[in-house]
């Protein structure tokens, strides 16, 4: 764990928006002491590429190394690597920060790299040499450790948003950005002989044939279970390090549990983490809100998969291998590596098949299944792009409350709402299991335990909604394919929610069906099970 720097403040600061390590640690705000993990990568190997959602401290660890690196002693006081760490020995240091800059054109992205070497030269007394990007990050590189004699440590910090900028709005720029950066990139690998260490940070991990191919002596830290907390915050880390955030008696008490089910259940096939910026936002405001979703709505996003078809019970138990989850370009962008490198989605199971690794996808907490479904939800029916919690708050009251007639109510008033025109004219109101997708969506935006496809012995039930005392149970018929009272009869010959009736819930049955001529709610059956 970690004594915070300078020890004269009984409550540190939180470290809100802060980036640099240096400034974290002579403010006196709480850190996280990753600096173990930096020294396993120090001893280890030499050159590594990190994965990790935009918001999960990349930058900080990569200023930290730089601190580092730059023999910065007096920062690292207190910390797990002070005293194995040889002080008298400062090494140069390329850093290249794509975290800001305009880079909607490939001309644009190729002026800041060059305007950013010929910084990192000029800092280190050495003259702009060369006209071609790669040239000068080489002949950088060199001069460096020919300067000094020691190889030299390169950190790039989002090296993927160049490409990502454009992804949705300009592919072929970000094909040509994509070009342009594997040609920079691959000259870490001719530069071996001069470096130290490389680490190569970002949202998304690209296709290996078009990005990488220069750099196959990067070792991915992504799923190495070693690494799986390098980034995030543990529940030890939370519990010990933000001990005063909980106890200080002039704070609104926070309820651990409720945190954990908020922001807590990111994995990479070790302990699961927390989302550093929604906790610390959390110590800020003291409310339980979407911190971290509210900073990039994913336009892009839900864009792929309202191209794609994908509704909100698709996202359910996605399985998928290493290799898929790694299946990213420009031009083929598979959704399960979508939604898992940005984090939308994260590992809730791994399981053995012959010689490979089965992952199956999961939400990682509320914040993100919440907020994805409010998003998918407008998307379906053409609501704004951000609705508001209003909508749902009078169904969360008819639910909890076992008041059928409101839930009825609720249902009919979200169809109701629906512009005619957004059927004619929409690709996902004409999908099939559309109606379905729209009730899930809705009913996930609500926050409560919502499953999809309970099962039982004789099949499965559409959906079903936990709660602590009772359950509902959906099964959601279209008119022109079932005759009337199918949905409800079906639930109640199947036994849908036998189980939830043994484990002592109140068990209501809810029979619902559509007719995809008039676009509305024709029968709403209702029964207690």
């Amino acid at each position: 764990m970690t004594t915070p720097f300078p020890r004269d403040l009984a409550r540190p600061r939180l470290p809100l928006g802060i980036q640099s390590f240096r400034k974290l640690r002579e403010d006196g705000c709480y850190y996280v002491d990753k600096t173990p993990h930096i020294k396993r990568l120090l001893d280890e190997g030499t050159a590594y590429f990190l994965s990790r959602p935009r918001r999960f401290g990349k930058s900080l660890l990569l200023d930290t190394l730089a601190e580092l690196f730059q023999g910065s002693e007096e920062l690292f006081r207190g910390l797990a690597i002070h005293d194995r760490w040889d002080w008298s020995v400062r090494r140069p240091i390329v850093r290249l920060d794509f975290a800001w800059g305009d880079f909607s054109s490939t001309s644009l992205l190729r002026r800041t790299v060059m305007n950013r070497l010929a910084d990192a030269g000029a800092e280190a007394g050495l003259p702009a040499a060369h006209d071609l990007p790669s040239d000068r990050m080489a002949g950088l590189i060199k001069a460096l450790h020919a300067r000094t004699g020691r190889r030299v440590a390169v950190l790039v910090d989002e090296y993927d948003k160049p490409i990502m900028d454009n992804l949705a709005a300009s592919p072929d720029v970000a094909r040509s950005n994509r070009d342009f950066l594997s040609g920079l990139y691959g000259t870490f690998k001719a530069c071996d002989a001069h470096i130290r260490f490389v680490l190569l940070t970002g949202v998304t991990k690209f296709s290996k044939v078009n990005l990488f191919s220069g750099l196959n002596n990067l070792t991915d830290i992504t799923l190495d279970p070693r690494f799986a907390t390098i980034c995030g915050y543990t529940q030890d880390e939370l519990d010990t390090v933000f001990a005063p955030e909980f106890n200080a008696p002039d704070l609104k008490p926070l309820d651990r549990d409720k945190i954990r089910r908020w922001y807590d259940g990111y994995r990479w096939l070790g302990e699961p983490v927390y989302n550093p910026h929604d906790v610390l936002l959390l110590f800020d405001t003291r409310k339980f809100r979407p911190h971290w979703f509210r900073t990039g709505t994913p336009k892009f996003l839900i864009d792929v998969l309202t191209r794609r078809g994908v509704g909100s019970f698709d996202l359910e138990g996605i399985e998928t291998d290493d290799t898929l989850l790694s299946s990213f370009d420009v031009d083929h962008i598979a959704t399960e590596a979508l939604l898992w490198q940005t984090g939308y989605l994260t590992i809730a199971g791994v399981e053995e098949d012959e010689d490979e690794e089965v992952f199956r996808l999961g939400y990682p907490n509320l914040e993100v299944r919440r907020s994805l479904n409010r998003h998918l939800f407008a998307r379906l029916t053409g609501r704004p792009t951000d609705p508001g919690s209003a909508l749902w708050r009078g169904m969360v009251r008819a639910l909890r409350a076992g008041n059928a007639e409101g839930v009825e109510t609720e249902l009919r008033a979200l169809f109701a709402g629906i512009p005619h025109e957004w059927h004619t004219r929409s690709e996902m109101a004409r999908f099939e299991g559309y109606y379905a997708s729209v009730v899930y969506a809705y009913l996930q935006g609500t926050g409560l335990d919502v499953r999809a496809e309970e099962s039982s012995a004789a099949g499965r039930a559409d959906m079903a909604v936990v709660l602590e005392d009772a359950v509902w149970v959906f099964e959601l018929k279209i008119d022109e394919r079932a005759s009337g009272g199918a949905a409800l009869a079906q639930l109640r010959e199947r036994g849908y929610a036998d189980r939830h009736r043994r484990e002592g819930r109140v068990v209501r049955l809810v029979g619902i069906h559509f007719s995809e001529e008039s676009r509305t709610v024709t029968a709403f059956e209702t029964a207690e099970g």
